[in-house]
C-alpha cells in the first residue's frame, strides 16, 4: 500500500488553479467546520496562530474527510520540526522566510528519506503511515510530499532566480505583509513599488516551471493577484471571516 496521491500537488503539477483560505483559530471543530466551504486548500497556520505539534495533528484529523487539501505553515523551517509535522500526516509543507538556495535544498532534504535526505525512518508508529498500514509508505512518501517556501523579503527576492532551481521546491508563495514592511512600507502592500516586485516575483516563478502563490485578504487585493497570475491563491483568513461578519451583523441591527 503506497502514500497517499497528493492531489493538491498533482492540481499545481497541472496548472491547475487552486483556491483556499487560512485557518488562524487553532482548533478542530473550526477546521472541520472549512473543511465543508469548499475551498481547494486550507493553511494550518503554525507560525502566527497558537498551533502545536498536537493541534495541528488534530486539524489534519478533522480535514481527513474533506475535500479540501491541508497545508502546515510551520513557524521556522527547522528540520526537527518538519520531520514531526510529516509524521503527523502532512503532505504539504509551507514553510516561512526562505531568503537562499541553499535553505531551500536544506528543506528539501528534510522533506526526504535518505540516501536524498534526512527524515527520520520512523514513521510506522505515526499517523503518517496510518500507524503502519501503509506498508509501502517509506518507498512511496517523497514523491508525495510538495514543498512551498515562502519568500517574503528583500532577501528572498534577491535570491529568488537561484531558489527557484532547486528541484523538490514545488511551489513559491509571496508573503505581501512581509514583503512591504521589509522594503519600507510597513504592511502596505498596496503600495506602487511592493506590487511591482509581487507582480515581477509571481510571473518569474510562472517562467520557471514553479507554481506561484500568495494570499489576499480583501476583494481588490485578491483580484489583483488573480490577474498577476497567482495559482494557489487564499482568499481569506477564517478569524477575518468571523469578526468581519459578526462585526457587520451587530452594526446592522443596532442601528434598526
Amino acid at each position: 500500500m503506497a502514500a497517499p496521491t497528493n492531489t493538491f500537488k498533482q492540481a499545481l503539477t497541472q496548472g491547475k488553479r487552486q483556491i483556499g483560505c487560512w485557518m488562524s483559530f487553532a482548533e478542530p471543530i473550526t477546521a472541520e467546520i472549512m473543511g465543508t466551504a469548499g475551498f481547494d486548500w486550507l493553511v494550518i497556520d503554525g507560525e502566527h496562530a497558537p498551533n502545536d505539534i498536537r493541534s495541528i495533528r488534530d486539524q489534519l484529523m478533522a480535514l481527513a474527510n474533506s475535500a479540501s487539501h491541508p497545508v502546515v505553515r510551520i513557524p521556522v523551517g527547522e528540520t526537527w520540526l518538519i520531520k514531526m509535522v510529516l509524521d503527523a500526516g502532512a503532505q504539504t509543507i509551507l514553510v516561512p522566510i526562505v531568503e537562499s538556495a541553499e535553505q531551500a535544498r536544506e528543506l528539501v532534504r528534510a522533506c526526504r528519506y535518505p540516501p536524498e535526505g534526512v527524515r527520520g525512518v520512523g514513521a510506522s508508529a505515526s499517523r503518517a503511515t496510518t500507524y503502519g498500514t501503509t506498508s509501502n509508505y517509506i518507498q512511496t512518501a517523497d514523491q508525495e510530499i510538495c514543498l512551498l517556501v515562502q519568500v517574503e523579503n528583500r532577501a528572498g527576492m534577491a535570491a529568488l532566480d537561484e531558489i527557484l532551481q532547486v528541484d523538490g521546491v514545488d511551489g513559491v508563495f509571496i508573503g505581501p505583509a512581509d514583503l512591504s514592511t521589509d522594503m519600507g512600507f510597513q504592511g502596505n502592500s498596496k503600495a506602487p513599488e511592493v506590487r511591482e516586485v509581487i507582480a515581477d516575483a509571481l510571473s518569474r516563478t510562472k517562467a520557471a516551471g514553479k507554481a506561484p502563490g500568495i494570499l489576499g485578504t480583501n476583494e481588490e487585493a485578491t483580484q489583483t493577484y488573480l490577474e498577476m497570475g497567482a495559482q494557489f491563491l487564499a482568499v481569506g483568513i477564517d478569524v477575518m471571516l468571523l469578526t468581519q461578519a459578526s462585526r457587520a451583523l451587530a452594526k446592522e441591527w443596532k442601528a434598526k
